[in-house]
C-alpha cells in the first residue's frame, strides 16, 4: 500500500498559514491540487515543496502531495515563520476619514488600495495605514485590527473601522444580522430589462478558476447571498445601477451581476474588460478603449453606508460622491448613447 504521509513530529514551533475544511461533497482530490484551488498566488511547485518539507497537514498528520483530500478533512499549511500579514508594519499613508469619534471611524477607500495584508500585498494596505494613525485597534476574528468588513482592492468607497472591542462586537453583529445598509453604484454591460430586481444564489469559489467566485443556485455549496439592484440610468450598451447588499460575500456584486448576464464594466477578473455589448465598428472599439483608459478598474463604488452607533444607538448614514474616474466614464457613455439615439431617429 502506498504511503502518502510524511515522517514529521507535530512541531509546536510551526505557524498556521492556511486552514481549510473539505466540504461534505468533496470527491477525492490530490492535496496539492486542492490547495492550488484555494490559495491565491500559490504555484503547484511551491505547494509540492511545502509537502516535501512536511509542512502540509491533514487531520494533524503531515502528508505528501499525492494525499487524496476527502470530505471533512482538515487541511492545514504550517510554516516555520509567522504569516507576513501578522508582521504588520505601520505606514504613513494618508486616510480620507469621513467621520471619527472615540468608538469608530468611517474611511473612504480609494481604488487600488488593498484593505488588509495578504499574499502578494504585505504593504501599502488600509490596515498598514490604520496601524500608523491609531494605537491599540481591536482585532477582528481574523486578527486584523479595526476591520468590521472589507471591499475589494479595485472597488472604491466607504468602510467602517472599530476603535474599541465593544464597537467591533456591536458593528460586526449588525453586518451578520443584515441590519447595516450598504449601497454600491456600478456600471454594468448591457441594458437591464427590469427597472429593479433581486439576485439570489449561493456564492463559493469557482471550481476551475481559483481567483474567481461563482454562483451555485441549487444545493448546499457556498454561502447564501442576496443582492437588490435598481436601474439608475440606461446608457445604451451599458447600464448605471445601484446595488444594495443584504449579505456580504466575497465579490458578491461582481459575481451576481455576471450571473444575470450583466458583468461589471472593465472588471478584468470576470471578463468585463472585453467588449461584451455593442457594434463591431472600429470607432466603437476605440470609444470603449478610451472608457477603459479613463476607468482602469471595475466600475464599482461603495457609495452609501449605514449602521447603528454602538454607544448612542443613533442610526448613522454616510454618503460619498461618485469618484472622478467612474463619473468621467458615465459622462462619456451619456454623450455616446445620446449620439446613437439621434442617429437612429
Amino acid at each position: 500500500m502506498e504511503n502518502n504521509t510524511v515522517d514529521n513530529d507535530f512541531d509546536d514551533d510551526l505557524y498556521e498559514h492556511h486552514r481549510f475544511v473539505a466540504g461534505k461533497g468533496q470527491s477525492p482530490l490530490r492535496v496539492d491540487k486542492y490547495l492550488m484551488n484555494l490559495i491565491e498566488n500559490a504555484t503547484r511547485n511551491k505547494i509540492q515543496q511545502a509537502a516535501t518539507s512536511g509542512n502540509i497537514f491533514v487531520n494533524d498528520i503531515a502528508v505528501k502531495s499525492n494525499y487524496k483530500v476527502k470530505a471533512n478533512d482538515v487541511v492545514r499549511v504550517l510554516l516555520s515563520h509567522p504569516p507576513y500579514e501578522n508582521l504588520l508594519t505601520p505606514e504613513d499613508i494618508p486616510l480620507d476619514i469621513v467621520y471619527e469619534d472615540d468608538q469608530l471611524l468611517v474611511v473612504n477607500k480609494p481604488a487600488g488600495m488593498v484593505v488588509h495584508p495578504g499574499h502578494g500585498n504585505y504593504s501599502g494596505t488600509l490596515v498598514n495605514a490604520l496601524a500608523f494613525h491609531f494605537d491599540n485597534l481591536p482585532m477582528n476574528s481574523s486578527e486584523r485590527p479595526g476591520l468590521v468588513h472589507r471591499i475589494d482592492k479595485d472597488t472604491s468607497g466607504l468602510l467602517v473601522v472599530a476603535k474599541t472591542e465593544s464597537a467591533m462586537t456591536y458593528l460586526a453583529k449588525q453586518f451578520a444580522d443584515k441590519t447595516s445598509e450598504r449601497e454600491y453604484i456600478g456600471i454594468v454591460w448591457g441594458n437591464i430589462e427590469e427597472d429593479e430586481g433581486t439576485i439570489e444564489g449561493n456564492i463559493d469559489r469557482h471550481i476551475s478558476n481559483r481567483m474567481q467566485m461563482a454562483v451555485y443556485p441549487e444545493g448546499d455549496k457556498g454561502k447564501p447571498a442576496v443582492t437588490h439592484f435598481k436601474v439608475l440610468e440606461r446608457l445604451g450598451y451599458v447600464t448605471l445601477v445601484s446595488c444594495k447588499l443584504e449579505t456580504g460575500r466575497t465579490h458578491q456584486i461582481r459575481v451576481h451581476m455576471k450571473y444575470i448576464g450583466h458583468t461589471l464594466f472593465n472588471d478584468e477578473r470576470y471578463g468585463g474588460n472585453l467588449i461584451l455589448k455593442g457594434t463591431t465598428f472600429t470607432k466603437y472599439k476605440q470609444f470603449v478603449d478610451n472608457c477603459f483608459k479613463v476607468l482602469p478598474r471595475q466600475a464599482l463604488h461603495a457609495k452609501t453606508l449605514g449602521f447603528e452607533h454602538p454607544v448612542t444607538k443613533e442610526f448613522m448614514r454616510f454618503d460619498t460622491e461618485i469618484p472622478a474616474d467612474i463619473q468621467e466614464c458615465i459622462d462619456k457613455w451619456r454623450v455616446y448613447s445620446k449620439a446613437q439615439t439621434i442617429e437612429e431617429e
